[in-house]
């Protein structure tokens, strides 16, 4: 029975991975809006449900990195600038989270950013010898002065630039976090399957998270868009981040529980 199951699966998997680009795209997006019917009519609060679950896949794909910078006593694979980048942006988010009533934000993120500043003291220090340079070759600044800039000129309509310069910053740092982990991979030409947990993860944290924002849409009949400040171009700036940071690991969650199922975790392709 389970071997049926599993090769109806694979045969499913195999009728995807045949299509076009752009079939590929409209089955993620019918998939994606079935997932938010469900949630529609599951939910009673969209808010804490979706972010806590989100924030604990996060919190999952740090124990994975844990687990492996621990047991395995090595970092081979993994980012430190993408950790770095993290730390940033996780940093930013907690400080501006304080000025809103949800705290619960604040502390869900601090139990992301802990880990993930240990992580960080990790691989510099303690497995420093065990972590490849070269292959950690994005620049940081090409991240972090595009996230500035934007957030200085894009950011929502007001006066108060204490808070929305920063809000707009973490936001715009967030979306772009993880693609020193994907150049790494491409230099190293393999996934080491303890990151390709973290990555699953964190895609799986990016998808949750869209969900809630396009369901708080939704249920505020576009009023949302609004909710973190006024302005034509930061609300379409705002909506992009989201989408960006979701569709960013699409494919790689496609073909990591592709690969999951075929008994296959270390045959997964280099992102492009």
């Amino acid at each position: 029975m389970e071997s049926r199951r599993n090769s109806s699966v694979n045969v499913v998997l195999e009728w995807i991975e045949k299509q076009s680009r752009g079939v590929k795209i409209l089955i993620g997006v019918a998939f994606v809006v079935l997932v938010l019917v469900a949630f529609k009519l599951c939910l009673r609060d969209e808010f804490h449900f979706l972010y806590f679950v989100s924030q604990l896949a996060h919190i999952e794909g740090m124990i994975a990195l844990i687990y492996k910078l621990i047991k395995k006593k090595t970092c081979s694979g993994l980012s430190l600038k993408s950790q770095e980048v993290t730390a940033i942006s996780l940093a930013v988010k907690i400080c501006c989270s304080f000025s809103f009533p949800h705290y619960l934000l604040a502390v869900l993120d601090l139990a992301v950013l802990v880990p993930t500043i240990w992580v960080i003291y990790m691989i510099r220090y303690k497995l420093k010898s065990t972590y490849v340079k070269d292959h950690d070759d994005m620049a940081l600044k090409k991240l972090v002065i595009p996230a500035a800039v934007l957030a200085i000129l894009v950011r929502p309509r007001s006066t108060d630039y204490i808070h929305t310069i920063p809000w707009a910053f973490w936001i715009y740092l967030e979306s772009v976090s993880v693609l020193p982990q994907l150049r790494l991979i491409q230099n190293a030409k393999m996934v080491e399957p303890f990151t390709a947990h973290y990555l699953f993860a964190l895609g799986v944290t990016r998808i949750l998270g869209c969900a809630f924002w396009i369901i708080m849409l939704i249920e505020s009949h576009g009023e949302y868009l609004f909710f973190f400040g006024n302005g034509s171009l930061w609300t379409l700036m705002n909506f992009i981040a989201a989408i960006v940071q979701t569709f960013i690991l699409v494919d790689f969650c496609y073909y990591y529980v592709k690969s999951i199922i075929a008994g296959q975790l270390s045959v997964l392709p280099l992102p492009v």
